[in-house]
């Protein structure tokens, strides 16, 4: 399921047509609910009556509250109906709404920074107050936003106040809602941030993502640089997609003060992972594809693939501790 066609999608149509199987591209804008249609009652563009073997859900268009709505219960209904989706509605519902995600880490005791979301200005703004008294700087997200897009600093940044913006600018940009994560300031210059990409359960490679400015996202412009993933990063990026009960995800962890653990900032349900393809050394969108087939669909691997693959898993993890 996906709302573009590009490199993600036909890495993974390659990685499917390895297994013998093929990968459709559908838009979830384009599939619907008519119960007179089949004896499941979802419409999907190229299936007639029947339902796939499995979804890969790379991308939903964004919409009306009403669309999404639609949107998320077909991959609910399909769910429900016995069709591993990968991830599926839950998971991605959670990490999409990032109080959610906050929430849920959390509540895990996995370590994030103290997060608020609330839709009171005055609250929200007593509160970036408390914190500047306290010599913090807060970032304010759109609940639902990606790649780094409208992040602001507000409280005490850069020795000086910045207020909450004026409710029109909170109402226009933010949706009328406050979501505040306290902000961790670099220990470096230029800073960095660690992308964790986590599969079945298991975190198989990491890069870190340095740039001059706060924000470290790729789409925002940072490099890419290639990491040894340590027991430290790939404990607390496999509770952190736990937390969430994704198959699949990209998490965004920082260094927080010196002696205090790592601090998960965000869990992608829909990650994207071309610049990290970029300093790994297996293909990622196969990994993926072998995970929802050994997992979700109880195929494994033949043993001559399973070799192969464990070749390549050991090259990777001898490359990453290269100095």
């Amino acid at each position: 399921m996906t709302d573009e066609v590009g490199w993600h999608t036909r890495q993974l149509q390659a990685a499917l047509r390895e297994r013998d199987a093929l990968g459709r591209c559908v838009d979830l804008a384009d599939c619907g609910i008519d119960t007179q249609a089949a004896w499941h009652g979802l419409v999907i563009p190229g299936f007639g009556r029947d339902l796939p073997d499995a979804v890969l859900v790379r991308g939903i268009a964004g919409g009306s509250f009403e669309q999404v709505t639609k949107r998320l219960g077909v991959l609910h209904a399909l769910r429900e109906l016995g069709v591993p989706v990968y991830n599926d509605a839950r998971a991605i519902e959670r990490c999409v709404d990032k109080s959610m995600t906050s929430l849920l880490l959390h509540a895990a005791g996995v370590p994030t920074p103290p997060t608020w979301a609330l839709e009171s200005h005055a609250q929200a703004q007593r509160i970036v107050m408390a914190q500047a008294a306290a010599g913090h700087a807060l970032v304010l997200k759109p609940l639902f936003g990606s790649q780094g897009k409208g992040l602001q600093l507000v409280g005490a940044v850069d020795g000086g106040f910045v207020a909450m913006p004026a409710p029109q600018a909170l109402a226009r940009d933010f949706g009328s809602l406050a979501y505040l994560q306290r902000f961790i300031p670099a220990r470096s210059d230029p800073g960095f941030d660690w992308r964790v990409f986590v599969i079945g359960g298991r975190a198989v490679t990491a890069m870190r993502r340095v740039s001059s400015h706060w924000v470290h996202n790729v789409a925002q412009g940072a490099t890419c640089e290639r990491i040894e993933l340590t027991p430290e990063l790939a404990r607390i990026a496999q509770d952190a997609a736990r937390a969430v009960d994704a198959d699949c995800a990209g998490v965004d962890l920082m260094p927080s003060a010196a002696g205090a653990a790592l601090q998960v900032i965000e869990v992608n349900g829909v990650a994207a992972w071309q610049g990290l393809q970029g300093v790994t050394h297996f293909n990622i969108a196969r990994a993926i594809v072998d995970d929802l087939f050994a997992r979700r669909l109880q195929r494994p691997l033949s043993a001559t693939r399973a070799a192969s693959a464990g070749r390549e898993d050991a090259e990777a993890n001898q490359s990453a501790r290269r100095p």
